[in-house]
């Protein structure tokens, strides 16, 4: 969208433990990040550690940088720069800072702040899996285009973001959310027990009867693999649970918003164990209480990743339909489908693409 554009926007990664400083031109970065400690348990030097790594990415540069644009990882009022409430990476910010007010205060150029999972979503449906879906079906002579498009990001946590017709959807209250939809195999608990990088290792132990195994995901997934000792059938349970807990949450949300659905994070190096489940989930079905069979998500779910499957999604059920009273045809394809894929670009590169395209496009 903006690949040609000489402006100049300024990037954070803002994470608990590190802050990493760069900026972009033309949806590329153009000087080597700069990763400075957070500090994010003290706020005076938590707000001077980003007015420092700012200031050193702005004399890199060989002219003035039009925005400053970037994630933060928790609720906010992201529309006025505003960060507070529950946030656990930056528990110095509890209370509300005007974080945005007070850089634009510093540096004099606008600041916007959006959600990460937002940005991701949005960065996808820009640079990444939407138009690269639409492409491939038009190289395939599919009519069908999307537009719609749930990004999800599986990690610490369980984010999401929705872009509508294009646009990047905020919601009233900058609080599109999935971490607290209702876990499948706990009701009354929240789905982010069952879809975090926490919820592997706590199933693994749970299943093996060891809560003090020691492993992370990555470690569950060699046991998983066969390259490490451990218990292989309890890691694979583990990563189907999850994938089972995932599916529910977002086979919810893609039946109310129609949306294709894009995942990034790094427990996607886990896909293997995890989509067979999720996909299973999303094609489930429920009953009316006459018996009736109903859809769970009222569109076919193809995984994108396959090629096969993307070739029946592309080809969908097109066939001529006469016009009635007439000797007219048009093209009708009855079935009503949607996607899951896996991020090409890699949650990082999505979510500077769209902190780039949302300031670019918002001044």
């Amino acid at each position: 969208m903006f690949e040609n554009d000489k402006r100049i926007v300024i990037t954070l990664d803002a994470g608990g433990t590190n802050c990493v400083f760069s900026a972009m031109r033309a949806g590329k970065y153009i000087i080597e990040p700069i990763s400075k400690k957070s500090n994010a348990h003290d706020l005076d030097l938590c707000l001077a550690t980003m007015v420092e790594g700012f200031s050193e990415v702005i004399a890199k540069l060989d002219e003035k940088p039009v925005a400053i644009s970037f994630a933060f990882p928790g609720p906010a009022d992201y529309e006025h720069g505003i960060i507070g409430g529950y946030l656990p990476n930056f528990p110095s910010f509890r209370d509300g800072v005007a974080l945005g007010p007070f850089l634009e205060d510093k540096f004099g150029i606008p600041v916007f702040i959006n959600n990460d999972g937002d940005l991701f979503a949005y960065g996808e449906a820009l640079g990444g899996i939407l138009p690269e879906v639409n492409s491939r079906l038009e190289a395939m002579g599919s009519e069908k285009r999307y537009k719609n498009l749930l990004g999800y990001t599986w990690g610490t946590g369980f984010g999401i973001g929705s872009v509508i017709d294009g646009r990047l959807n905020r919601g009233n209250n900058s609080c599109v959310e999935t971490f607290c939809l209702d876990h499948k195999l706990m009701p009354g608990i929240i789905a982010e027990e069952g879809v975090a990088a926490r919820a592997v290792t706590r199933v693994y132990g749970e299943l093996t009867g060891n809560m003090a195994h020691g492993l992370d995901p990555k470690g569950v997934f060699d046991v998983a693999e066969g390259t490490i000792a451990g218990d292989q059938k309890a890691a694979i349970e583990a990563f189907r649970i999850f994938g089972q807990v995932s599916g529910h949450a977002m086979a919810t949300a893609t039946t109310l918003t129609d949306s294709l659905v894009v995942i990034g994070g790094g427990l996607t190096g886990s896909r293997k164990y995890i989509m067979p489940s999720l996909l299973e989930e999303m094609r489930s079905t429920l009953r009316t209480l006459s018996g009736e069979t109903v859809n769970r998500v009222q569109m076919e779910v193809f995984d994108l990743d396959n090629e096969e499957e993307f070739a029946r999604f592309a080809r969908g059920e097109a066939r001529p339909l006469r016009v009635y009273g007439s000797d007219r045809t048009v093209t009708y394809d009855p079935m009503k489908r949607t996607g899951v894929a896996i991020s090409h670009l890699g949650a990082s590169q999505a979510i500077a693409i769209g902190a780039y395209s949302f300031a670019l496009s918002s001044i």
